[in-house]
């Protein structure tokens, strides 16, 4: 298993999704968000894998703006210009990938 989580350090839920992985000793990569982001093949395929819808971080008022955008391009381009707007944690391992906490998604994983 090849764990990263990208995430926010004041975000509850990265935390909890830390300390998921610390208590079962699986290792994993910690990648803070706001100091680096995702790369574009990084971005793209947690896209592939959750969808560019279930990105968007619902508690973000800036985010409202992708549904006037008219291309699924212009939408990626900015989603990913913006990467604030994007939930966390995400968790991807490998192909895979997840948005928010879900650990039932994660035991699946081991």
């Amino acid at each position: 298993m090849n764990i990263q989580i990208f995430g926010r350090s004041k975000c509850f839920d990265t935390k909890k999704a830390q300390r998921y992985f610390k208590e079962r000793r699986i290792k994993y990569q910690d990648i803070d968000m706001v100091r680096y982001g995702m790369s574009r093949g990084e971005f793209r395929s947690v896209m592939q894998a959750v969808g560019l819808e279930n990105m968007v971080d619902p508690k973000c008022e800036d985010a409202v703006m992708l549904k006037y955008l008219a291309s699924r391009q212009d939408k990626e381009d900015k989603l990913f210009e913006n990467q604030d707007w994007i939930k966390t944690p995400v968790v991807r391992n490998g192909k895979s990938a997840t948005v928010g906490y879900q650990p039932e998604i994660w035991k699946t994983w081991q």
